[in-house]
This record gives C-alpha cells, structure tokens and sequence, in this order.
C-alpha cells in the first residue's frame, strides 16, 4: 500500500452513460481514466504505461497495450465471459485475470427464463397476430406448454446456473445438471437439483439451458449427435457463448423440427448476419447477446471491480480470478 492515489484504466466500449455509471463506483484513493475502445492503438499502449489496474467492458486490446502495462496488479473485466482476451499472453505476462463475479448473474438468469416462456407460450407469435387483426390464430390449444412438472438439463452450475434452477423451480420445474466438477452432496441438496453425465442431460431434459464459459472443452459442444438426443419436444437455451454450440446443425435441427425450438442469446458469428436463416425460422426467439444488460447490472459490475482493485491494492488476492 502506498500515499499515492491507484490509477485504474477503462478500456470500454460503452456509452457516457454507462462510463459514467460504472466510474460513479470509484472509491476514495483511485483514480480513473476511461479510453474508449476505438481510439488509436498507441493513445491505448500510453494510456496503461502507468496504469496499476485495467477495467475492460467490450474491448480486446491489443497484445502491445497489455505489454505496455508493466505496472499493472490486476486486469478486471466487467463481463462474466473472458475468451475474448488472450489469456497465453497474460500468462506470459503474469499478469492476473478476474471477471465479474456473477455481477450480471440476476439479469442473465432473468433472460434465461424468458426465453423458455417466450418460446413454451409463443408470445411473440400470439403478439403478432393480435396486432395483425388474426386474434387467435397461432394459438391453437395444441402449441403452447407449461413450465410445471418439466426437466430442465442446466449445462454449467455457476452463479448464473444456480439462479436459473431456482427461477425454473418457481414454475415448478425440477432440475438435473451437468458441470465438470460436480456439487458437493450438500449443495445437491440445498439447490435441489440433480447431477447426470452430459450425454444423459440432453436426452432426457425438456428444456437444456447453456451456462458454461467458452473454451476447448465446450466449444461446439452441442453438435448434431447432442441434438440428435434431444426429445422433440425439447428446446434449447443459449444465453452462454454462440461458439458452444454448432450453429448449422441447430439451424437444420430447427428447420426440420428435430426439436421444438431455442431461445438464443448468442451465435456465431456476432451480429448475426443478415442472410442467417434463424431470422426465417419461426421457432426460434432472438436478442442481440443482450442477456446481462440491463441498467440494475452496472453499478454492481462496478462496486464488485473496485472492490477488487482495494484487495489487490493493499495487498490481498483478487477475487473471482480466471
């Protein structure tokens, strides 16, 4: 711990509004500067030359800006997901990574569940032909289902998983996992749910809700023999990473109704190109990655980075780290 003030560096993709809101979290001690992402590449690589921490939302610096933080404790990044950095660099580096803790764990747990109503109720189909004058017309008694008494299949039990088992249970639905190391007997317990080998999660659940981080082991990892499991009932929600799954075999699932539907949050590519045939597909819900955005997030994305920045600051470990 020193007197002078920490200098923390915002690289951001953001707009003033939400710069604003996250730098408002900035404690007594620190100081702030905010770059936003599109400026030039040595504007950057001077900007964190004295920087003793990075905050990074929507931004990929490039390897020269990360090299040029000799100084730095700690890269924070505001965002659950990390594959977007390179983290061989910042091993080489030894530079330490943190993401957010599950600060945007409520609202993409949130969206989860919308999606999985949206898609059992048609709200988007029943909303468009009530404006279009055909009143009931997509709702026929036969298309729509009910949350109570279906098996939701959560792959990854994280803070954002463990908040859509207990949203879902709500509605009544029960619960069976997936995760690479499985709960403790106890927190099975305290969380009521069930773990299964990942084969299994797909061929049973109803609905199977993505939560893992992207990395070799989960990239593509609903393929077509994992949707070739699913019941023809079942729907898939993807609010995780778009790499997690493979895209053209669940566009053909879709198309030929191997499965009832998905709600998706991610692709691949991001933004969605314009001739992608899920724009076509009438089973399908879309928003544009916007699951952990909502205005509640920010300043508990900021209160948990700063916070960060005071443990590292005088001489603890960061939470949360990669």
């Amino acid at each position: 711990m020193t007197d002078r003030k920490a200098r923390v560096v915002f690289l951001h993709g953001l707009d003033p509004r939400l710069v604003q809101c996250i730098v408002a979290c900035n404690p007594p001690g620190f100081e702030t500067v905010a770059i936003d992402a599109r400026s030039p590449e040595d504007t950057q690589v001077e900007a964190v030359r004295d920087a003793d921490f990075l905050m990074i939302y929507r931004a990929k610096p490039k390897a020269s800006v990360f090299r040029a933080a000799r100084r730095a404790r700690l890269v924070q990044l505001l965002s659950a997901g990390y594959d977007m950095l390179d983290l061989p660099l910042l091993r080489e580096l030894n530079l330490p990574l943190a993401n957010n803790a599950g600060a945007n764990s409520y609202a993409v747990a949130d969206h989860a569940v919308l999606a999985m109503l949206a898609l059992y109720r048609r709200l988007f189909a029943g909303d468009a032909s009530v404006r279009q004058g055909r009143w009931q017309a997509e709702i026929d008694g036969t298309n729509t289902y009910e949350m109570a008494n279906k098996l939701v299949g959560i792959v990854g039990l994280g803070n954002i998983g463990r908040k859509v088992a207990r949203r879902v249970q709500a509605f009544d639905a029960n619960v069976q996992y997936h995760n690479r190391t499985r709960l403790a007997a106890g927190e099975e317990r305290e969380l009521n749910v069930r773990w299964v080998p990942l084969d299994d999660l797909f061929r049973t659940s109803d609905i199977v809700s993505l939560h893992t981080p992207l990395d070799e082991q989960s990239r593509r990892m609903v393929n077509a023999e994992r949707l070739a499991m699913m019941k023809p009932t079942a729907t898939l929600i993807n609010t995780a990473r778009g790499e997690v799954v493979d895209q053209p075999a669940l566009i053909d699932a879709l198309r030929t109704k191997r499965i009832l539907g998905a709600g998706l949050d991610a692709f691949d590519p991001e933004p969605l190109p314009g001739d992608s045939p899920l724009r076509d597909l009438d089973n399908v819900v879309l928003s544009p990655h916007s699951a952990g955005t909502t205005w509640d997030t920010w300043t508990r994305r900021g209160d948990f980075a700063y916070g960060n920045f005071q443990r590292v600051w005088s001489g603890a470990p960061a939470d949360a780290l990669v």
